[in-house]
Protein backbone atom coordinates (compact mmCIF):
# COMPACT_ATOMS: atom_id res chain seq x y z
CA UNK A 1 0.00 0.00 0.00
CA UNK A 2 1.24 3.33 -1.14
CA UNK A 3 0.26 6.60 0.95
CA UNK A 4 0.86 9.83 0.69
CA UNK A 5 1.46 10.98 4.02
CA UNK A 6 0.77 14.58 5.84
CA UNK A 7 4.25 15.79 4.62
CA UNK A 8 3.88 14.65 0.56
CA UNK A 9 6.31 12.05 1.20
CA UNK A 10 5.52 8.50 -0.32
CA UNK A 11 5.49 6.02 1.92
CA UNK A 12 4.59 2.11 1.31
CA UNK A 13 2.98 0.12 4.47
CA UNK A 14 3.43 -3.20 3.95
CA UNK A 15 3.85 -6.33 6.06
CA UNK A 16 7.46 -7.30 7.79
CA UNK A 17 10.36 -9.14 6.29
CA UNK A 18 12.86 -11.09 7.46
CA UNK A 19 14.91 -9.31 5.67
CA UNK A 20 14.16 -6.06 7.10
CA UNK A 21 15.42 -7.13 10.41
CA UNK A 22 18.34 -4.97 10.67
CA UNK A 23 16.40 -1.34 9.84
CA UNK A 24 13.38 -2.54 12.14
CA UNK A 25 15.94 -2.65 15.28
CA UNK A 26 17.53 0.60 14.09
CA UNK A 27 13.98 2.44 13.85
CA UNK A 28 12.80 1.31 17.08
CA UNK A 29 15.78 1.94 18.85
CA UNK A 30 16.20 5.83 17.44
CA UNK A 31 12.31 6.00 18.38
CA UNK A 32 12.89 5.39 21.63
CA UNK A 33 15.65 7.46 22.50
CA UNK A 34 13.95 10.40 23.25
CA UNK A 35 11.40 8.66 25.65
CA UNK A 36 10.45 6.97 28.78
CA UNK A 37 11.70 3.44 27.69
CA UNK A 38 15.16 5.08 26.06
CA UNK A 39 17.06 1.90 27.63
CA UNK A 40 14.63 -0.34 26.55
CA UNK A 41 16.77 -1.53 23.74
CA UNK A 42 16.53 -4.85 21.73
CA UNK A 43 19.05 -6.20 19.36
CA UNK A 44 16.83 -8.52 17.38
CA UNK A 45 13.37 -8.85 16.15
CA UNK A 46 11.23 -10.46 18.52
CA UNK A 47 9.49 -13.31 17.34
CA UNK A 48 6.10 -14.57 18.49
CA UNK A 49 4.42 -18.12 19.60
CA UNK A 50 1.00 -16.66 18.08
CA UNK A 51 -0.44 -15.18 15.26
CA UNK A 52 0.66 -11.60 14.31
CA UNK A 53 0.06 -8.53 12.26
CA UNK A 54 3.64 -7.15 11.64
CA UNK A 55 4.04 -4.11 9.63
CA UNK A 56 6.84 -1.34 8.17
CA UNK A 57 6.42 1.76 7.18
CA UNK A 58 9.30 2.33 3.84
CA UNK A 59 10.34 5.44 2.27
CA UNK A 60 13.08 5.43 -0.18
CA UNK A 61 13.94 1.72 1.21
CA UNK A 62 14.34 3.05 4.68
CA UNK A 63 12.51 1.77 7.93
CA UNK A 64 10.75 4.53 9.41
CA UNK A 65 8.08 2.86 11.26
CA UNK A 66 6.90 -0.37 12.51
CA UNK A 67 3.61 -1.82 14.05
CA UNK A 68 3.64 -5.70 15.59
CA UNK A 69 0.35 -7.00 17.12
CA UNK A 70 0.21 -10.74 18.37
CA UNK A 71 -3.15 -11.58 18.33
CA UNK A 72 -5.20 -14.16 19.84
CA UNK A 73 -6.77 -17.65 18.71
CA UNK A 74 -8.28 -18.37 22.44
CA UNK A 75 -9.97 -15.59 24.85
CA UNK A 76 -6.99 -14.17 27.15
CA UNK A 77 -4.41 -15.96 26.30
CA UNK A 78 -2.36 -12.61 25.37
CA UNK A 79 -4.40 -9.74 26.27
CA UNK A 80 -5.37 -9.22 30.00
CA UNK A 81 -8.19 -6.41 29.77
CA UNK A 82 -11.18 -6.59 27.28
CA UNK A 83 -13.63 -9.52 26.47
CA UNK A 84 -13.41 -11.20 23.16
CA UNK A 85 -10.53 -11.81 21.29
CA UNK A 86 -7.74 -9.54 21.45
CA UNK A 87 -4.58 -8.14 19.71
CA UNK A 88 -1.75 -6.99 21.73
CA UNK A 89 0.32 -3.70 20.88
CA UNK A 90 4.05 -4.93 21.11
CA UNK A 91 5.67 -2.54 19.30
CA UNK A 92 4.30 0.55 17.59
CA UNK A 93 7.16 3.54 16.80
CA UNK A 94 8.19 5.84 13.81
CA UNK A 95 11.45 7.19 13.33
CA UNK A 96 12.44 10.31 14.85
CA UNK A 97 13.40 12.04 11.55
CA UNK A 98 9.71 11.10 10.29
CA UNK A 99 7.51 12.15 12.75
CA UNK A 100 4.53 14.00 12.64
CA UNK A 101 3.62 12.93 8.96
CA UNK A 102 0.28 10.74 10.29
CA UNK A 103 3.24 7.33 9.60
CA UNK A 104 2.30 5.90 12.96
CA UNK A 105 -1.79 6.54 12.45
CA UNK A 106 -1.68 4.96 8.78
CA UNK A 107 -0.24 1.94 10.56
CA UNK A 108 -2.69 1.44 13.02
CA UNK A 109 -5.43 1.79 10.78
CA UNK A 110 -3.75 -0.47 8.20
CA UNK A 111 -3.33 -2.76 11.40
CA UNK A 112 -6.66 -2.11 12.80
CA UNK A 113 -8.48 -3.41 9.03
CA UNK A 114 -6.58 -6.36 8.96
CA UNK A 115 -7.87 -7.59 12.99
CA UNK A 116 -11.27 -6.63 11.71
CA UNK A 117 -11.01 -8.88 8.93
CA UNK A 118 -9.67 -11.84 11.05
CA UNK A 119 -12.22 -11.50 13.88
CA UNK A 120 -10.85 -9.53 16.95
CA UNK A 121 -12.40 -7.86 18.97
CA UNK A 122 -10.23 -5.19 20.23
CA UNK A 123 -6.55 -4.09 20.87
CA UNK A 124 -4.72 -3.46 23.83
CA UNK A 125 -1.73 -1.47 24.30
CA UNK A 126 0.40 -0.84 27.22
CA UNK A 127 2.92 2.27 27.32
CA UNK A 128 4.64 4.61 29.97
CA UNK A 129 3.83 8.16 31.04
CA UNK A 130 5.47 9.99 28.02
CA UNK A 131 2.60 12.88 27.54
CA UNK A 132 2.52 12.73 23.60
CA UNK A 133 2.11 9.18 23.19
CA UNK A 134 -0.44 9.19 26.00
CA UNK A 135 -2.23 11.82 23.79
CA UNK A 136 -2.05 10.17 20.74
CA UNK A 137 -3.21 6.99 22.33
CA UNK A 138 -6.50 8.75 23.30
CA UNK A 139 -6.45 10.69 19.76
CA UNK A 140 -6.12 7.31 17.87
CA UNK A 141 -9.81 6.20 20.10
CA UNK A 142 -8.03 4.18 23.04
CA UNK A 143 -9.74 4.33 26.59
CA UNK A 144 -7.24 4.04 29.57
CA UNK A 145 -8.54 1.51 31.55
CA UNK A 146 -5.52 0.59 34.29
CA UNK A 147 -2.21 1.79 35.49
CA UNK A 148 0.67 0.75 37.70
CA UNK A 149 4.15 2.18 38.66
CA UNK A 150 7.46 1.02 37.50
CA UNK A 151 10.13 1.78 39.57
CA UNK A 152 13.87 1.59 39.15
CA UNK A 153 15.93 1.01 41.93
CA UNK A 154 20.00 2.26 41.67
CA UNK A 155 22.71 2.67 44.18
CA UNK A 156 22.33 2.15 48.22
CA UNK A 157 20.27 4.40 49.44
CA UNK A 158 17.60 3.35 47.16
CA UNK A 159 17.94 -0.50 47.12
CA UNK A 160 18.07 -0.64 50.94
CA UNK A 161 14.63 1.03 51.06
CA UNK A 162 13.15 -1.91 49.14
CA UNK A 163 15.20 -4.69 49.58
CA UNK A 164 16.84 -7.03 51.73
CA UNK A 165 19.41 -9.43 51.05
CA UNK A 166 20.07 -12.19 53.44
CA UNK A 167 23.70 -13.11 52.01
CA UNK A 168 26.29 -10.68 52.86
CA UNK A 169 28.10 -11.52 49.99
CA UNK A 170 25.51 -10.63 47.79
CA UNK A 171 24.68 -6.82 46.62
CA UNK A 172 22.23 -5.52 44.52
CA UNK A 173 23.32 -2.81 42.38
CA UNK A 174 20.06 -2.23 40.29
CA UNK A 175 16.39 -3.62 40.38
CA UNK A 176 13.25 -3.15 38.75
CA UNK A 177 10.11 -3.52 40.54
CA UNK A 178 5.82 -2.90 39.52
CA UNK A 179 3.58 -1.12 41.94
CA UNK A 180 -0.16 -1.61 42.03
CA UNK A 181 -0.80 -0.14 46.01
CA UNK A 182 -2.90 3.33 46.45
CA UNK A 183 0.22 4.94 47.83
CA UNK A 184 1.83 6.19 44.74
CA UNK A 185 2.59 9.76 45.35
CA UNK A 186 4.05 9.55 48.52
CA UNK A 187 5.18 5.88 49.44
CA UNK A 188 6.96 5.61 45.75
CA UNK A 189 7.09 8.40 43.35
CA UNK A 190 8.74 10.58 46.46
CA UNK A 191 11.72 7.72 47.26
CA UNK A 192 12.82 6.69 44.06
CA UNK A 193 14.21 8.99 41.17
CA UNK A 194 13.20 7.08 38.47
CA UNK A 195 9.51 5.67 38.35
CA UNK A 196 7.30 5.51 35.42
CA UNK A 197 3.19 5.12 35.28
CA UNK A 198 2.26 2.51 33.04
CA UNK A 199 -1.11 2.75 30.99
CA UNK A 200 -2.89 0.15 29.22
CA UNK A 201 -4.73 1.69 26.50
CA UNK A 202 -8.18 -0.27 24.68
CA UNK A 203 -9.48 0.27 21.39
CA UNK A 204 -12.79 -1.84 21.26
CA UNK A 205 -12.93 -2.59 17.48
CA UNK A 206 -16.54 -4.70 16.90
Amino acid sequence: MNIKDFGGLEVEIRPYRSKDEIGWVRCRTLSFLDTAYFDHVLNKKETYQNPAIELVAIENEQIVGLLDIEYEKTEKSICTKGEGLGGMIWHIAVHPDYRRRAIGTRLLKTAEKIAEEIGLNYLEAWTRDDRWVNEWYVKSGFDKVYSYLQVFMAGDKEINKAIKVNDPQLKVIQAFAHYSGEDKEEGVKSNFERVHECNCYEKNLI
